[in-house]
This record gives C-alpha cells, structure tokens and sequence, in this order.
C-alpha cells in the first residue's frame, strides 16, 4: 500500500450534512487518498452538544465543543454551520492560520463573502463553496472554470427546492400554496419556519452568488431584487396553464446595457415568472433545482438534478475538499475570486421583459380600447389578450348594478420594468378595473 503523506480534516457542523460528510471520509479514506495523493484524516467535528442524537453512526471521540483547538490544528476546514456568527469568525480563523476552506453557507458568502475571499487571497488559500448553490449540482466551477474564457449572458435559475415543489404540486394537482407547503413539511421538503424558501430569501442569497461569480463583480445581497410565492394563487397557475406556460420562482442574473447611458451593467433578481411549457426549465419538477446558463460562445447549457439532502450535498462538500486537497499538496496560492470587471448593479427598474396583466372589469363597451390606451401611453405594447365572462348572481347587489363582469388577461410585448409599473399604476386607477388580480412576469423567452 502506498504511504501517504495525512491532511488533517477539522468539520464543523454535524447535521445532515455534516454526518454524510464525515460518514464518507470515513468509509472511502482510501479511495479518496488515491485520488488526492494525500491521507485526508477527520480529526474532529464541531458540535454544541456532543450527546445529541445523530442521524448517523460517527465515533464519539471525533466530537467536540473546542473550536479553536480544532481549526488550528487542520489543515482543511469544512464549515457546514450555517448562520453568519460564528461561522464567519471561525472561516476566518482557518485563513489566516494557513488552512484552506469549504463552506456550503451561501448566507454567509452572500453577507460577507467579499471580506472571505479578500482574506484567502491575502495569504493564498484557497476557499471553495459548490454546495452553498443547488446542492449537488456543478455550477460553481463550471461557471468559474470552464465558462471562465467566455462571456456569460444571462443565468436562469431554479435553486431553491421547496419552492418548486410547492408550484410543481400546484400546477400538477392543483394544492392551494398552503396545501403544498403542508406536505412539503411533512416530507422534509420545508423546515418548520418556511420565511427563507417561500420569501425568496434563500434564492436571492444564491442569485447573489451566481451573478457575482458570472459576472466577475461584486453583487451584495442588498441589491438583489426579490419577490416570494406568497401571493402566487391557483387562478395565476390555471391562467397560465391555459397560455401554455408554468410558474416557477427564478433567480435571474442577467448583463444589460443600460438603454439611456449606454452602460453596462448587471441586474440580480428573484420572484415567480412565467415560463413557457417548451423551455427546459418548466420541465424541473418536484424538488429538484436546475440552472439554465446562456453564454456567448458556448451558447445555452442546463445544469440539473438534486438542490438539497444530506448526501447529495455532501457531495459537492467532498468534490471542492479533493480539489483543494490536490492544491494543497501541489503548492501555490489558491484561486482567487473575480470580481475585476467591477460592474455597475442595476435596479429592478432598469430590467426589460415581457409581462402578463390580469385584471378584473367591468363589461362594457369601450373598455378594451381604453385599458390598450393605458398600456399605450406608457409605451407597453400589447401581444395578446384573453377575456373570460364571469356572470354575476341574481340578486346581488353587482347584479343589480353591471350583468357581468369580466377577467382580462393581457400579454405585452418586452416593456421595462418602470413602464410596467407606471402602467399598473394607473390601472389600479382606472374606472372601468375592479382589480389588478395579479402581474407575472414571462421569462426564458
């Protein structure tokens, strides 16, 4: 057998992750050996509270509540906390001690991910995070790496699981949110305060990512736009079943130029879209992720499979480890992160896309061209609308007053974002609307 030389491997964090992490560098030692041209030793794993129950059977003796003896005697540290404090202090204290790190904390990267990687360049370590985006998906170095000579256009990304299991659940069997939010709890899809998938926050954290990594910029968390699914209903998931199109709730990352200036820029954004049954994104389903990458010279690529799970994220927890590993041993500083190209973010309003306005009114002559002279005078052109009848009853009070009302479903053209919103505005205002049911926007056209 081959006498290698030992990488001392600290892991913090002994959850679901954590356990399948230090399960597999327990059980494949060898092979991983062989791959690395190192030992790779778990030396410990950093707990609160070394009697919990764990969800896999790890040697005892590895626990420990001593962070500082642990991370100072590594020479690879994984961080798979989560959380901003102490995960943050601790990643530091591995850089600056000479160690390299993985970390799948994408609120971390995404809050003060600059401030790590100027750290790890500072003294030529290396920091890798392809499990804080789409679990067990390669993205991270694919976008990094292989894309790294060409120049990204636009990322279209499904990286949140709970979230398209909900939709998915939604337009297949047709569950109100709340009836899919229910079983996506029970089966573990959703945690028991679900704020951080339903809100959007979660997937604004990887858009951060992604758009920072694609980009070669710095894009904060802050100048992400995000909208959740709370307010999606199953009337706007039948509308668009009808039009031929699914909801999903996106991460889009996107390089503009801005139409006044001529600026280039980059927009980061999340919220519920549209998306046309033939593009390959409306074919995600159940909890799955998938990321959807247009560039230049390669053209478009799809990256798809599981978003989350112990196991499948230990995966790419144990794919960055060989990687650095094998640096480790090699010599030299790390890869540094790109954030050269120094780009301007834009905001919500700068973007340009195609929108479909559902609104609620009153059944009269006249109202269709008065509501297309709205759009008109904001200069959002229209591509289609559907009118549905809904009969009021006998009786009521709004029989009395109208026959019927109707449901307009109105689709534009590419309009930006500030014309939309004008427009909206005013037809919020306008006599003959009852109410603006709802406005989705149309995506991956």
């Amino acid at each position: 057998m081959i006498e290698y030389r030992n990488l001392r491997v600290a892991l913090l964090g002994g959850g679901s992750v954590g356990a399948q992490v230090a399960r597999l560098l327990l059980e494949q030692k060898e092979e991983l050996a062989n791959r690395v041209g190192a030992s790779l030793e778990l030396v410990g794993i950093l707990v609160r509270d070394l009697d919990a129950e764990r969800t896999v059977d790890l040697p005892r003796e590895l626990f420990t509540t001593d962070a500082d003896s642990l991370i100072l005697g590594a020479d690879v540290v994984i961080e798979l906390m989560g959380g901003l404090e102490p995960a943050r202090s601790y990643i530091l204290m591995a850089i600056n001690s000479g160690a390299d790190v993985v970390t799948a904390n994408k609120a971390l990267l995404a809050t003060h991910g600059p401030e790590l990687f100027a750290a790890a360049d500072q003294v030529g370590a290396q920091l890798n995070y392809e499990a804080a985006v789409a679990g067990a998906i390669p993205i991270v170095r694919p976008l990094r790496d292989s894309l790294g000579g060409d120049q990204v256009k636009r990322i279209l990304g499904i990286v949140n699981g709970t979230t398209n299991f909900i939709l998915d659940r939604m337009d297949t069997d047709g569950d109100t949110l709340a009836e899919a939010l229910r079983l996506a709890t029970d089966l573990g899809y959703a945690e028991a305060d679900p704020t951080a998938d339903i809100g959007g926050y979660d997937a604004a954290q990887k858009a951060a990512i992604l758009a920072s990594l694609a980009f070669h910029t710095n894009v904060p968390l802050e100048a992400v736009y995000r909208e959740g699914i709370t307010s999606v209903t199953p009337a706007q998931i039948e509308s668009a079943r009808k039009a031929g199109y699914v909801v999903k709730l996106l991460a889009i990352c996107e390089r503009l130029v801005d139409a006044g200036t001529g600026r280039e820029g980059v927009s980061a954004r999340v919220y519920p879209a549209m998306v046309h049954r033939s593009h390959p994104l409306a074919s995600v389903h159940g909890a799955n992720n998938a990321v959807f990458v247009e560039a230049e010279a390669a053209g478009s690529l799809m990256f798809y499979g599981a978003g989350a799970g112990g196991v499948e994220t230990a995966s790419a927890v144990l794919g960055d480890l060989v990687s650095l590993a094998r640096r480790h041993i090699a010599g030299g500083p790390g890869v540094a992160a790109s954030s050269h190209a120094d780009l301007p973010v834009f905001s919500i309003d700068s973007i340009t896309t195609r929108y479909a306005v559902t609104l609620e009114v009153t059944d009269e002559p006249g109202v269709l061209a008065t509501l297309a002279g709205v759009f008109s005078d904001h200069g959002v052109s229209l591509a289609l609308v559907e009118q549905s009848m809904t009969p009021a009853q006998p009786g009521t009070a709004s029989h009395a007053a109208v026959s019927s009302t109707a449901t307009l479903v109105i689709g534009t053209h590419e309009a930006t974002e500030e014309a939309l919103a004008a427009t909206v505005k005013d037809l919020a205002e306008n006599k003959f609307v009852t109410n603006v049911a709802s406005v989705l926007r149309v995506e991956g056209v």
